[in-house]
């Protein structure tokens, strides 16, 4: 679809207001069960870097703020990072309710079993055959394999709440048989 039909789909405003102009989309948030398995998975397995962790004793919960990012590039100072963290995209929200944990028959909903809703979040990676053997090696739970189905050019893992998380890869793969041999 060229530029032009997707400016002009039913629905769309080829031009946003100026007023948007300037916005960010900074985060989407997940509850998790067992905030040290998840930050397990978000720091060890994809290369998260937690930035800032708030706690609301009084209602039972703690936010755990995570970006892909280069360490350094994280302000020391707690106002500082605070402020920078509102200003990139792509931040990770994991929301611990206190206590889940330790219930053994408690889960999440992950959105992909009925009634559907959230779908998945995605992690781009710049060579896809080598990271999802690395996650083949690291034991994660895959929802789809590279070989799998008629898309050989992406995969999903699934976090500890089963919540999928798509893998893909920028640039083109230049033939898909190659996947296939990996």
């Amino acid at each position: 679809m060229s530029l032009h039909e997707l400016n002009t789909f039913p629905g769309v405003t080829a031009t946003p207001d100026s007023a948007t102009r300037n916005f960010v989309f900074n985060h989407t948030m997940l509850r998790v069960k067992d905030i040290s398995k998840s930050l397990d998975f978000y720091t060890r397995v994809l290369g998260f870097s937690l930035v800032e962790k708030r706690d609301f004793p009084e209602a039972e919960f703690s936010l755990y703020f995570l970006a892909l990012v280069d360490k350094a590039q994280i302000p020391a100072d707690a106002a500082a990072r605070t402020e920078w963290m509102k200003s990139i995209p792509g931040i990770l929200e994991l929301t611990h309710n206190h206590g889940t944990e330790n219930d053994a028959d408690f889960a999440y909903h992950n959105g992909n079993t009925d009634p559907r809703g959230f779908g998945h979040i995605c992690i781009s990676v710049p060579d896809i055959v080598a990271a999802c053997a690395r996650f083949e090696e690291l034991g994660c739970d895959f929802q789809k394999r590279l070989t799998d189905g008629r898309m050989k050019s992406l995969a999903f893992i699934k976090d500890p709440d089963g919540y999928w998380v798509e893998i893909i890869q920028p640039a083109p793969l230049s033939d898909d048989t190659n996947l296939l041999q990996a």
